[in-house]
């Protein structure tokens, strides 16, 4: 199958207004606590926007005057003016939250959702790394910016328009004396946030290549060893580590560079109120209670403007972010049921059963040509092929030759090019992709188990089995040994990805899982290639029992094991070159007599060795 694939992130689609448009179905569900989210946050900032008036009655009614007069009640005034500002900080944060919370929850349920629905070459062009970062870490970064950044945001513009508006009342002048910083401020924060935007950005990227190494170096630690590369393998780390070291210095530089300058130009503006605040104090136009409301607001707005921009430059940032979510979430499936037939027959969600037919199990390729998606070259051409029920069709071939294709139409993993694949006479596709995979028993070459006990892996097949169809599927494929060697069971902990079990272990409660469907069609994928001699020898037997009767397609890692099979199909370069019984093809001496001939020669090799 062709490498070079289209990503997610390649197919984002290009949004603007940073995105945010996308984001709505998520913000719309919650407009209740969005509005109590924004408003808190509205009567927060306007709140400490009049917090400095009190100071200016204290000094000039209290301080001034040197009276206690009305202090009491005053005092009384200002901690119920500050428990209201706590409170409504209080609700407006623990809103904002909330709507993360929300947000995460939401897109990653509709993203995994959404992936459930896509067809296996979706899988196949991207990676498990990249769709985990889809799945968490965007919609992380989106979820924290949206809440935070709104909440953040609207209190720096209130704060800062709240506290022009009181400055421009108080005295025009001397609030000039204050705001004529403010565009300094914005640009140099604009030129540091783009500075360490780059510079974070930067380090994420050399971060990645040091845990890509970290990973390889431990995962391929047998590899490294037996290649005695580990000084190769650690001057590599060594580097990278070191490059996030200078990127780490420089972003450190930079951010002690931006503080710095944002407490200079602060104190210039705290300077210039003292100066001319000062004048004008000694000549009565203002008393010293409106000055030191000049300098609280020359001291605290530097921080709503830096905030802002730093606001600005994070929704600039998510839109990325937006964008790949996006690309995922509306990505479509290269194989999809018409609307007709989901109505009919429901989908991997709403499953309609009462009106599922049986599948007997013949399977025609009627004219069938074939190439992947992100492929210029037919796999398949003009192929043609009847399957009667209980025809057990062996596929051969070197390893990379294209031997999964047939498996992949007949499953409906991928949809034909061109012709039809039909299903007991009639098309695939007129009937549902979860009607047909329902009714198909698959097993891997490597097999995978899910989290969670022996029991609920094999429920997998089928929910509604009972202890005793358990215990059958299992001895049908002598897997009872197993389940007797286990501490607890069918109730023992498998691990993540079964790893608490050996690799033949697995296979043999893969086969039983595959049993318990009932399937009327068996598909082996190479499934005993990577288990020991014993173990396949265990299987072997019930496997030639299982598929009788059953239509079983087995792509074939030894051939000695498929020397019975009705029709045998050899596939070379991804197309298929010879066909017939075992008989026929070594008579042809084609390339299925090579291959036989050269693993007969190999396992008597590797007999006599022993």
């Amino acid at each position: 199958m062709p490498n070079d694939t289209k990503t997610a992130e390649t197919a984002a689609p290009k949004l603007r207004f940073f995105g945010l448009g996308k984001l709505r179905p998520y913000v719309g569900r919650y407009k209740g606590l969005f509005a109590t989210m924004v408003v808190c946050t509205i009567l927060v900032g306007t709140l400490n926007v009049l917090t400095p008036l009190f100071q200016r009655y204290a000094i000039d009614n209290f301080i001034a005057e040197k009276t206690l007069d009305g202090l009491a009640a005053f005092i009384a005034l200002y901690v119920v003016f500050i428990a209201a500002s706590c409170v409504l900080d209080y609700f407006g944060t623990f809103s904002c939250c909330r709507m993360e919370m929300y947000l995460l929850r939401d897109m990653r349920r509709t993203a995994f959702n959404h992936l459930q629905t896509l067809s296996v070459s979706y899988f196949n062009q991207n990676s498990v790394g990249r769709l985990h970062a889809r799945v968490m870490s965007d919609t992380g970064v989106i979820g924290s910016t949206i809440a935070w950044d709104i909440y953040q945001s609207a209190f720096n513009i209130i704060y800062a328009i709240g506290s022009a508006a009181v400055m421009f009342a108080l005295d025009p002048i001397l609030a000039l004396c204050v705001l004529v910083i403010v565009p300094i401020v914005a640009l140099v924060s604009v030129y540091f946030t783009r500075r360490l935007t780059k510079l974070h950005r930067e380090r994420r990227e050399i971060n990645s290549e040091i845990t890509g190494g970290f990973n390889e170096g431990i995962t391929g630690a047998a590899t490294s060893k037996a290649l005695a590369v580990e000084q190769k393998l650690d001057d590599d780390f060594y580097k990278r580590t070191d490059a996030m070291k200078r990127k780490g210095q420089r972003l450190g530089h930079h951010r002690a560079l931006f503080s710095s300058l944002i407490a200079f130009a602060a104190s210039v503006a705290l300077a210039l109120v003292l100066w001319y605040g000062g004048i004008i104090t000694q000549k009565g136009v203002i008393m010293i209670g409106t000055l030191s409301v000049f300098m609280t607001y020359a001291q605290g707005i530097v921080e709503p403007i830096q905030w802002s921009v730093d606001a600005i430059a994070d929704l600039i940032s998510i839109k990325v972010n937006i964008e790949r979510f996006t690309a995922l979430t509306e990505s479509e499936s290269d194989v999809k049921d018409t609307p007709e037939v989901i109505e009919k027959y429901g989908d991997c969600f709403n499953e309609k059963r009462e009106n599922w037919e049986k599948l007997d199990g013949d399977i025609e390729f009627d004219d069938v040509s074939f190439k992947y998606p992100d492929g210029e070259e037919y796999i398949l051409e003009h192929f043609s092929l009847k399957v009667p029920k209980g025809t057990n069709v062996a596929i051969v071939g070197e390893t990379g030759a294209g031997k999964s294709t047939l498996v992949n139409l007949v499953c409906r993993f991928f949809e034909p090019t061109e012709g039809r694949v039909l299903i007991d006479g009639r098309d695939a596709r007129e009937r549902s992709v979860q009607w047909l995979h329902s009714n198909i028993g698959y097993v891997l070459q490597t097999p995978h188990l899910f989290s969670g006990t022996v029991r609920e892996n094999l429920l997998y097949g089928r929910e509604d089995a009972t202890d005793a169809e358990l215990d059958a599927a299992v001895k049908s494929v002598n897997a009872d040994g197993v389940i007797a060697r286990l501490e607890k069971g069918y109730d023992t902990p498998v691990g993540e990805g079964g790893n608490t079990l050996s690799t033949g272990e697995k296979q043999l409660l893969s086969f039983a899982r595959a049993i318990l469907v009932d399937p009327a069609i068996f598909v082996l994928d190479e499934a005993t290639s990577s288990i020991d001699t014993l173990t396949e020898k265990m299987i072997q037997s019930a496997i030639e029992k299982l598929m009788q009767d059953r239509t079983s397609f087995v792509i074939a890692h030894r051939l000695s094991t498929i020397r019975s099979a009705d029709v045998i199909l050899v596939v070379d370069g991804g197309k298929i070159t010879e066909r017939g019984t075992h008989e026929e093809l070594l008579k042809a001496r084609g390339a299925y007599y090579d291959l036989y001939i050269k693993q007969f020669r190999e396992e008597q090799q590797s007999a006599a060795n022993e």
